[in-house]
């Protein structure tokens, strides 16, 4: 529905702003039931053992969950800024808001947050998700449409075909290509802690090598954004660029743990 000219009208919407994600949620709770059910055979090893195999269950598990979480953490890379802008099209209300830009491997997340949150008798708090498997088009269409904030559009709008940044065509790929090898990392550690149960400790060692190597070839497919032509985002009077953030280093952690779990297989008691 639009008005004359095809200018989109705004939907004043009491909206609730991002809590927590219910997938990463799930994640947590599937991992910490089967900790749990392979915590209760400890009782049952005796001596030094004991110590020994509750550190191997919950590193091991530790990893599993973190390669799993990974893939829906919408924080690879992040920028963040505060300043003055725009609040909506056809307007001159100027706001004072946090910004933030969020990137995963399967999308983007633009936040806005009033500083206060509340102006323009106005709940400023956004978190909008942009996601490659659609069309970038349509979801920047259905963000016009909603009448978003201009912080917003401008940030998703960078990520469009039509922009002249061209972000998307790296962006989507990169994270593509780093999902795909974090799946086969997930893969890897499953046969290897089945090849330990039976137990193969040699080839469960080669499968938790290739373990972490896996974790380290997506860093390195996502670390290609960072060859994408420098595109400044400029809002009011600041600007911002994109930097790796928290679920990139956490990778990095994880497969230095690995290397950590290949040792304490070999030189356990």
């Amino acid at each position: 529905m639009t008005f004359y000219d095809g200018i989109y009208p705004f939907y004043p919407l009491q909206r609730t702003s991002f809590i927590f994600s219910g997938r990463l949620l799930t994640i947590i709770l599937v991992f910490l039931v089967l900790a749990a059910s392979l915590l209760l055979i400890l009782p049952g090893i005796r001596g030094k053992s004991r110590l020994f195999w509750l550190c191997r269950i919950i590193i091991s598990l530790f990893i599993g969950v973190v390669i799993v979480a990974l893939n829906f953490t919408n924080d690879w890379a992040e920028a963040k800024m505060t300043t003055n802008a725009t609040y909506k099209s056809f307007s001159n209300a100027v706001v004072n808001a946090d910004i933030g830009l969020h990137v995963g491997l399967y999308g983007i997340n633009v936040t806005l947050k009033g500083n206060p949150v509340v102006q323009f008798n106005e709940t400023i708090n956004y978190n909008e998700m942009f996601s490659w498997h659609d069309t970038m088009e349509e979801e920047y269409k259905d963000a016009l449409e909603k009448g978003l904030p201009n912080p917003i559009l401008y940030i998703a709008e960078k990520f469009t075909l039509s922009s002249p940044c061209g972000l998307i065509f790296q962006y989507r790929y990169s994270g593509r290509y780093a999902s795909a090898t974090l799946w086969t990392a997930f893969c890897c550690w499953m046969l290897a802690n089945i090849l330990f149960s039976m137990p193969v400790i040699l080839y469960a060692g080669y499968m938790m090598t290739a373990t972490a190597a896996f974790i380290f070839f997506s860093m390195a497919s996502f670390s290609t954004i960072m060859n994408a032509p420098q595109c400044v985002f400029a809002i009011g009077t600041d600007s911002f660029e994109i930097e790796y953030s928290h679920s990139f280093w956490l990778a990095l952690a994880t497969g230095n743990g690995e290397k950590l779990h290949i040792h304490s297989m070999w030189f356990g008691p």
